[in-house]
């Protein structure tokens, strides 16, 4: 774990959040303002805001809408990495659009996240969330995990069912021995899973 994830409870993790319905918006802010862990700096509501309000170093997690009235968060989230590589980022949308994450530019693939407004029910979801990406792993919405499959025709259709059982915990965020612990197989054969999936893929 990082120094981020690891001083939580003395060192508030800087939220920008760029969403563009405000009841949606200010539902967030609340739930984040209840957080002592959490500081929201910033709550805009376009792409062209964000931009000019978010600078490197000013915010540790963006959470961001991928439907915004003048772009769309995706793209958003590139730009701002490509300032600040150590910012993370929070995709929400209203569709299922992790499909959109295997698309990212080699440069910035790392440390997104990404959940379903339409499955993430909980806020305790959304708090462990935002706590793993800011300490620079990446999570899947859990709720849209449990009924992914890979699509035919792509490398992802070519993995064994463990291989993607191994490939769904990675994107919860699972270290190896933590995945290990959830199949129960040894940890050696975790990495062996992972070699083939790196292979595969």
């Amino acid at each position: 774990m990082s120094n981020t994830a690891s001083s939580h409870s003395t060192t508030p993790i800087r939220i920008a959040l760029v969403e563009d319905q405000p009841l949606f918006r200010e539902m967030l802010q609340t739930t984040f303002h209840a957080v002592p862990s959490i500081q929201v700096v910033m709550a805009v509501g376009t792409v062209s805001e964000a931009r000019a309000r978010i600078t490197p170093g000013s915010v540790d997690v963006a959470v961001l809408d991928i439907e915004l009235p003048d772009g769309n968060g995706i793209a958003l989230g590139v730009s701002l990495r490509r300032r600040d590589p150590r910012l993370a980022i929070l995709l929400l949308s209203a569709h299922n659009a992790m499909d959109l994450l295997l698309d990212l530019p080699d440069d910035v693939k790392s440390r997104w996240s990404y959940l379903s407004k339409s499955s993430t029910t909980s806020t305790q979801t959304m708090l462990t969330t935002i706590s793993k990406t800011a300490a620079g792993q990446t999570v899947l919405d859990p709720m849209l995990l449990k009924n992914a499959a890979p699509r035919a025709g792509t490398a992802a259709a070519a993995l064994t069912a463990r291989q993607f059982d191994v490939l769904r915990l990675i994107a919860e965020g699972l270290s190896n021995s933590g995945i290990g612990q959830r199949l129960g197989i040894a940890e050696k054969s975790v990495q062996n899973h992972i070699n083939a999936i790196y292979s595969t893929l």
